[in-house]
């Protein structure tokens, strides 16, 4: 959702117009579906990444502005938060060097950023949650400039009624309330995407949505919080609340949350979309002047722009995304369960994890979604946001196994053989997914390794607080090191 919303005033007829229009759009989908060419089978894939800033006290820089502009770079963007970034890698392929090609790229990205940080007395962290923010830093005054945020921040809060409000028990209990959505400014995450022909759509997400818990507990990264020590990826939980529209009332009855995991295996993308639009009243009704269905009848591409905006105000975490790119339509599965960091390494393991093991999982002639309940997916989702790589899940035939016996002994195999339908270079993958394996072999991904480095900072006498700056510190500087996370030691 990246308009420029400055000057916007919305009012109720604008509300009707547009509900009206994005079912118009959801029509002229229903017929491009049917007969309409999409852009040809390449599985070109993609990578957002969201980023922190923090200062030399490890302590969050709210000047993404500043920083923005000494880049002057169009694949970085602001994020939710003046202490946040977003940078948008170029599309590829992963055959061949296709993730060396990334690998190169986002380093050379991240060193320029980190660069023109250094310059705002600033530094680039790839983390899930920047565990040294406190609720101080989480308010109104701290989202970016971008008005599209403080329209969004207007239109959640309004749909809520009353304040947002935040209890998370983990291993440590958190309670907290806020009267904006800036606490949502603490998650950030990797975004993966990958481009799939309408008939093949159904299967990549369901299998994305199976394995969204495995991903989740082999890649937490987001242990703290206002310095409570919560679940292993509190992202999860602290997203889920922070922007929860509905009051108590409204859950009772049953009404779907705009964080949402979904509610039943698809056979078409449309499902999705139609869920979306039959769930969910718009939130920012902004009007294109496109008739879409005109634009249809005339042999064009509509862009479907009311559809899309709703879209992007209903976040599931595998979200469907409609796009025209070069004249043609396309579909992608955004997969947005991940946290940032600790390392490029580590994003690019995590990243063929899941491009590989989709893929398998998609194209098996008895799919998965066939042998296990949807219910029980989201169980094994929320399992693993709490417990991370310690936790145990159910798989089909398999029974409850723990999460890491699971991948090395069923998972990564399967991985394997999806990246190599993919024309992965063996090199690479075995790289990235010997990373993988070696994570679950130790029992360590970033949730551990933070929960391990605070530990022993308190050991030595430190308080929590001191003992989260001094971690961050030592993750920062292990994180340049782009050696994966596992390795690094913990005291």
């Amino acid at each position: 959702m990246g308009k420029d919303l400055s000057g916007v005033v919305i009012s109720k007829q604008d509300r009707v117009r547009y509900r009206l229009k994005v079912r118009r759009c959801l029509d002229v989908l229903a017929l491009m579906l049917d007969e309409f060419p999409f852009a040809a089978e390449k599985a070109m894939t993609g990578l957002e990444i969201e980023l922190n800033l923090m200062d030399a006290d490890a302590e969050p820089a709210m000047r993404n502005a500043e920083i923005l502009e000494n880049l002057a770079d169009p694949t970085f963007q602001t994020e939710l938060g003046q202490f946040n970034l977003e940078l948008n890698a170029r599309p590829r392929l992963i055959s061949g060097n296709g993730f060396a090609d990334y690998e190169q790229d986002l380093l050379e990205s991240l060193g320029r950023a980190d660069d023109r940080a250094k310059k705002s007395d600033s530094m680039i962290v790839l983390i899930g949650s920047l565990p040294t923010l406190r609720p101080a830093h989480l308010v109104l005054k701290n989202l970016s400039a971008n008005h599209r945020y403080r329209v969004l921040n207007d239109q959640l809060l309004g749909a809520r009624g009353e304040q947002f409000s935040v209890d998370i028990r983990g291993v440590e209990r958190l309670q907290t309330a806020n009267d904006s959505i800036a606490p949502e400014a603490a998650c950030t995450s990797v975004q993966f995407h990958l481009q799939v022909q309408p008939a093949k759509f159904a299967a990549y997400w369901n299998a994305a949505q199976a394995v969204a818990g495995i991903q989740v507990a082999v890649g937490a990264n987001s242990p703290y919080l206002h310095g409570r020590h919560l679940w292993a990826e509190t992202r999860i939980a602290l997203f889920e609340q922070a922007t929860d529209t509905r009051p108590d009332e409204l859950k009772a009855q049953g009404v779907r949350p705009r964080v949402w995991f979904g509610e039943r295996w698809i056979t078409s993308v449309f499902d999705l979309f139609e869920e979306n639009v039959r769930y969910f009243p718009p939130l920012i009704p902004l009007l294109d002047d496109e008739d879409p269905a005109a634009t249809l009848r005339a042999g064009g591409v509509p862009s479907l722009a009311e559809l899309r905006l709703h879209n992007g105000t209903v976040y599931r975490w595998n979200r469907p995304v409609y796009d025209v790119m070069n004249g043609l339509p396309h579909l992608r599965v955004e997969n947005r369960v991940l946290p940032a960091g600790p390392t490029v390494i580590d994003m690019l393991a995590n990243a063929a994890f899941y491009f590989g093991l989709v893929r398998q999982l998609a194209e098996e002639d008895r799919p998965i979604w066939s042998q296990l309940q949807f219910g029980t997916a989201e169980d094994n989702f929320h399992a693993a946001a709490l417990r991370g790589i310690d936790a145990t899940v159910y798989w089909p035939r398999m029974g409850e196994i723990l999460v890491t016996d699971l991948v090395l002994g069923a998972l990564l195999p399967k991985a394997y053989a999806g990246l190599d339908k993919f024309g992965v270079d063996p090199v690479h993958r075995d790289r990235l997914l010997g990373i993988i394996a070696d994570r679950c072999l130790s029992g360590r991904n970033g949730a551990t390794w933070q929960a391990g480095a605070v530990c022993s900072a308190e050991r030595r006498g430190l308080d929590r607080g001191a003992a989260l700056h001094d971690m961050l510190l030592r993750y920062c500087v292990h994180q340049r090191s782009n050696e994966p996370v596992h390795s690094w030691p913990v005291s």
